[in-house]
């Protein structure tokens, strides 16, 4: 789901009898038909019908067709419509943060370095560089990526601060680590978007991302993770 989708889906919760049938669906152990929902909840049939139809069009509810006789062919009737929770994970944070990606990336690291004896923190930068260089191919311009996936770039002449971390808590209590993670990151974004013109340096600022953007060769005066101060 886009954050769009995703803010809209939460926002259809806010109203309160749309709510009430979205908890009560996903409390019960088998999808629910229309009327059970509505005798559930106190409700006509057709509101019930509404709110719950809202509810799958935001991806909320999932809706499935079932026959509840048990019989089937010719005579068994039409499958009832039926709701239960949705499939998608919807989450929604301000600012912006993505601690998912950066588990699956630690996950993913860990499990490579225990079957092939490289250092952790290796293989994680390598993989950061990896799926940088995947957003960057799927993006047209530098910006449109940063924005994509929470970063907020804030360009001021040669230099782009990055105004939001999308790992915020994990950069403060493992800054070199994450710290880290983002540059190469960040550097496989570059690289796979084909901006030459640009590079990624650490600069922990208070109230940024430790990575800054600079309108120079790649490598220039670079320094290295071990070497960010600690965030505040």
């Amino acid at each position: 789901m886009t954050r769009a989708s995703e803010v809209s889906a939460i926002a259809a919760l806010d109203e309160p009898t749309r709510r009430r049938l979205y908890d009560y669906v996903v409390r019960q152990a088998a999808p629910v038909s229309r009327d059970e929902a509505a005798d559930a909840v106190a409700l006509p049939r057709t509101t019930a019908a509404f709110h719950l139809d809202k509810l799958a069009a935001e991806g909320l509810l999932e809706v499935v067709y079932e026959r509840r006789t048990g019989r089937s062919g010719p005579g068994a009737g039409r499958p009832a419509k039926l709701y239960r929770r949705g499939p998608e994970h919807i989450t929604v944070s301000l600012p912006e943060r993505h601690y998912e990606l950066a588990a699956r990336l630690l996950a993913d690291a860990i499990a490579e370095a225990q079957e092939t004896g490289e250092a952790p923190r290796t293989v994680l930068e390598r993989r950061a560089g990896e799926l940088g260089r995947q957003w960057g191919a799927e993006s047209s311009t530098v910006d449109e990526a940063l924005e994509r996936y929470g970063f907020e770039p804030r360009r001021a002449g040669p230099v782009t601060a990055l105004g939001n971390c999308p790992f915020h808590s994990l950069a403060k209590h493992h800054t070199a680590m994450v710290c880290g993670m983002n540059l190469h990151l960040l550097n496989g974004l570059l690289e796979g978007i084909g901006a030459t013109d640009l590079s990624a340096r650490l600069e922990p600022t208070p109230g940024h991302c430790c990575v800054r953007l600079h309108a120079s060769c790649r490598g220039d005066d670079e320094r290295t993770p071990d070497a960010a101060p600690e965030r505040r």
